[in-house]
């Protein structure tokens, strides 16, 4: 290896890698052969970038034969070579166009290069006059270079050197000083993205939007029809034609498909999968499918149909189709014939608990005839054998070291959509690739814990030789202080915990709605958690700091009081209530008004008044008056009532106009002719960050709830501007946090959950 131009160094450490140091050697005894025992260093650099950069090495010898030939003499030739062979992975290659495309034979005179670079200054002369050396002279180079794509680099850079040097002359002082930087003009707050990047749970710097990281994410991915160009895509002599035909049925759009099971409420993991898939699609101009992954009829049920496809329109998606595994029963049941047929599957009749886990014993039904599985399926077809008596299994052993997964299964269940029809089932294993196949998905993506079966995905597609998409992973996203599996949920709900999955404690979808997250604040947080391969865990405060973000914009203000404290102006200026013009967002009072009633009484929170003002207590108290928010009123304590047990229960105040009186130390929120209502005041469900883990919850989950995580206001008040509020609408309520209109008000009883307090809190963080 250094007798090819390796430093000894670079030497050992190709040795280290024995696919690479084999590849090399085979490259270097081939070319030897042709060149004698000598090879220089340019040579030996462009064989050991060959075995370096080749993904299949039956190209090998093909490749370092037109070096030894000295056919390709650069590197760019090489680079241009090995992307030929990645995109024409099928026997035999086109000869002439490969040398078309790796300028074989080209042969560029350096009066072609003087032409070149002379016809490039000549446009550019004016602004190489003005600007001189500052000018960038890797525009001419690159310009150059396009219209002489096969010439050596070094010669166009010396010959644009001494073009340059004949025109301008020697560099002067002032081209040697550096060149002043221009200030970059500063967007508007209204059109910068203000997403940030979120990492170990910490904000980082500002970000792309989630459409825009797709948009880059798109440059990783294959070109739609460029399947084969993915490692570890598998090409067979029919890969190519398949191709051809997805193309044609697709037009080259972008496909991608949303495939919940519908056995329970998405969580904010799905709000994940769903902006990948859908803003993936969305990004490159393509279409996201939503597809329901109804394959075990046991635990599916009509109202998680509804409410996934209710949760992907809330985030703002729309599917291109809405379709469902079981729309491919028939065929899905002519293919496993067929896998069947082709000697790649057969009926098994070990028990479930004997095939569990990664070690479980050889099956001895492994190598049964043909034509007897094919029996046998049917028998499990008219229901002849009981459940877990038989299953198809496929020979093949998956990248985990699972050996033949289960493709069909006995389950005597009616399904929600094709009734009593069929026994027997498709796995997940065997039904997602063929459904992906089905609708010519482009990029299948998925979380990270499928990618133990992405060597099964390319096999079934391939044993069956129908058109196979590529399978993409990205990491799952987690959030701390909660548990999203359907199982645990369903355990809270059982035990009154929680009152069902859309309890707004938890973290699905449902429960974050009616709590009142904005769709918006949980896109925002999927973009800045990121399109990560790792998983990301986050803690839930940064969750609420995107809400509070959106809802500062959304949500009109109101008021509302919690703990009302009774308080009667004995001078009001008025014989009547007067109407308070009060500003929907006061930062910005082009958005409106509406009218809040002023009446002699008014509602105060209970913690805005003491008895004894305290050193640094900016409140109402004897002796210290406030100002009540939009009245332009000052009131001031003359009278204080209490009960039989010393509790206050009302105040009698003075009121004074803010113009003639000293400005006071605050302002506080009220209410006058108030609504009653509700209000469900929530905080962390769980005491822990990791309450399933059993080292820090050993009593389990279940012992790790909170006992604090509702508290109920029932006699809160709050003004009457909000009367005719709907489910879901939101505000913000001055001073105390966002809130939202819970489905379960009445007429009279209106019944508000806070989303999240103004600011975090510092204990939270």
């Amino acid at each position: 290896f250094t007798g090819i131009g390796l430093s000894e160094a670079k030497a050992r450490e190709t040795l280290r890698n024995g696919a690479l140091s084999a590849l090399l050697r085979r490259a270097v005894l081939q070319a030897r052969s042709t060149l004698g025992p000598a090879l220089d260093k340019a040579t030996g650099t462009l064989l050991y970038n060959t075995a370096a950069r080749l993904k299949d090495p039956k190209h090998l010898g093909f490749l370092v034969g037109y070096i030894a030939r000295r056919e390709i003499l650069t590197d760019l030739q090489l680079s241009a070579a090995l992307e030929y062979v990645r995109s024409h992975p099928l026997e035999p290659l086109d000869v002439a166009d490969f040398e078309r495309a790796c300028g074989v034979g080209v042969c560029i005179t350096p009066e072609q290069i003087e032409e070149a670079v002379e016809a490039v200054i000549s446009k550019h002369r004016a602004e190489l006059l003005a600007e001189r050396y500052h000018f960038n002279m890797g525009l001419l180079m690159g310009e150059a270079r396009n219209q002489l794509r096969w010439a050596d680099g070094k010669t166009i850079k010396n010959e644009v050197d001494l073009q340059v040097l004949h025109l301008l002359g020697p560099k002067t002082e002032a081209d040697l000083e550096k060149k002043p930087k221009v200030a970059k003009a500063r967007l508007a707050p209204a059109e910068k993205q203000k997403v940030a990047v979120v990492e170990n749970g910490d904000m980082g710097a500002e970000t792309q939007s989630l459409l825009e990281q797709l948009r880059g994410e798109a440059l990783k991915f294959h070109k739609p029809g460029e399947n084969y160009k993915t490692e570890g895509y598998v090409v067979t002599p029919n890969t190519m034609a398949l191709l051809k035909q997805h193309l044609a049925i697709t037009g080259g759009q972008v496909r991608t498909r949303f495939p919940p099971e519908p056995n329970g409420i998405l969580h904010i993991g799905h709000a994940k999968a769903i902006n990948f898939n859908f803003g993936y699609a969305k990004a490159n101009g393509g279409v996201c499918f939503l597809r329901y992954d109804d394959t075990n009829p046991e635990k599916e049920e009509e109202k998680y149909f509804t409410a996934i496809r209710e949760m992907v329109e809330w985030l703002g998606y729309q599917p291109y189709a809405v379709t469902h595994a079981s729309d491919y029963f028939d065929q899905l049941y002519t293919w496993a014939l067929e896998l069947i047929r082709r000697g790649q599957a057969y009926i098994c009749h070990q028990k479930v608990e004997e095939i569990k886990g990664h070690n479980p014993p050889p099956s001895p039904w492994r190598d049964r005839p043909v034509e007897e599985s094919l029996l046998l399926f049917e028998d499990m077809r008219k229901g002849k054998f009981g459940e877990g008596e038989a299953t198809l299994r496929m020979k093949l052993v998956m990248e985990d070291g699972k050996m033949d997964p289960v493709a069909y299964r006995v389950k005597f269940t009616p399904h929600h959509r094709t009734g009593d029809k069929w026994c027997i089932y498709p796995t997940y294993d065997y039904t997602h690739c063929l459904c992906d196949s089905i609708e010519h998905i482009t990029h299948s993506l998925c979380t990270k814990e499928f990618q133990a079966r992405r060597s099964s995905y390319f096999w079934l597609c391939n044993a069956l030789d129908v058109y196979c998409p590529v399978q993409w992973e990205y990491g799952r996203l987690n959030l701390l202080y909660t548990v999203v599996s359907k199982r645990k949920i369903i355990r809270l709900v059982e035990t009154g915990a929680v009152r069902d999955w859309d309890d707004p404690r938890l973290f699905t979808l449902t429960a974050l709605r009616r709590r009142g997250f904005p769709p918006e604040a949980i896109n925002n947080f999927c973009a800045r958690v990121g399109v990560t391969v790792a998983q990301a865990t986050m803690e839930p405060h940064l969750l609420e700091a995107c809400a509070r973000e959106v809802l500062n914009e959304q949500a009109p203000r109101a008021m509302a009081v919690l703990e009302p404290l009774k308080v009667t102006i004995t001078n009001f200026p008025a014989p009547k209530a007067l109407e308070i013009l009060v500003p929907n967002f006061p930062a910005d009072e082009s958005r409106g008004f509406h009218k809040v009633p002023f009446h002699q009484t008014v509602y105060i929170e209970e913690t805005d008044f003491r008895e004894e003002a305290d050193k640094g207590y900016k409140r109402l108290a004897p002796g210290q008056p406030v100002g009540l928010r939009h009245t332009g009123y000052i009131i001031t304590v003359q009278n204080v009532i209490k009960d039989v047990s010393g509790r206050v229960i009302e105040l009698e105040v003075t009121c004074t106009k803010s113009d003639v009186a000293e400005k006071p130390k605050a302002f506080i929120h009220w209410v006058s002719v108030p609504l009653a209502c509700e209000v469900r005041l929530y905080e962390r469900l769980f005491l822990h960050k990791n309450p399933e883990d059993p080292v820090e919850v050993p009593g389990g989950f279940l012992s790790d709830l909170s006992p604090d995580s509702l508290h109920v206001v029932h006699n809160a008040l709050v003004d009457s501007s909000v009367h005719s509020a709907r489910p879901f609408d939101k505000f913000q309520f001055e001073r105390l946090g966002y809130f939202s209109v819970d489905p379960d008000s009445e007429q009279g009883k209106m019944v508000f959950n806070r989303t999240v307090t103004l600011k975090e809190d510092p204990g939270k963080a």
